[in-house]
């Protein structure tokens, strides 16, 4: 998707929780500068080297998640267990490689602020 198509799917998303779905967006651009952004799931998608690693799930309207997976191609790991240590223990493990993280309102985006950052680098470490 060209970057005036995302622009223009974010200047037209209409989400209760837009504005706290618009401040994790830039914390999470701003965590890595290496990230591109796309739309994958009818939500922004963020890419480490052409392939998607965090996605938006933007399917409920009194909160929003993000899904952190590693991208449509199966590889094979070397480490077993949960990709990442979530010592704040902030994610919702769907798999060893996939977990969600959720948010019902600006106050715990705040909250969560610094935590986001460093999962989305530590996530970005172990699936590359």
């Amino acid at each position: 998707m060209k970057p005036t198509d995302l622009n223009t799917y974010l200047e037209e998303l209409t989400h209760p929780l837009k504005e706290e779905i618009m401040e994790v967006r830039q914390i999470i651009l701003n965590s890595n500068k290496q990230l591109t952004e796309h739309i994958k799931w009818n939500a922004p998608s963020y890419c480490f080297k052409g392939e998607d690693r965090i996605t938006f799930n933007l399917h409920g309207t009194k909160f929003f998640r993000l899904i952190f997976h590693c991208g449509v191609k199966i590889k094979a790991r070397k480490i077993k267990g949960k990709m990442v240590s979530d010592k704040d223990q902030l994610l919702n493990w769907v798999a060893d490689d996939r977990a969600v993280l959720q948010f019902s309102d600006m106050i715990e985006v705040m909250q969560k602020k610094k935590a986001i950052g460093l999962l989305v680098n530590e996530w970005i470490k172990h699936t590359t």
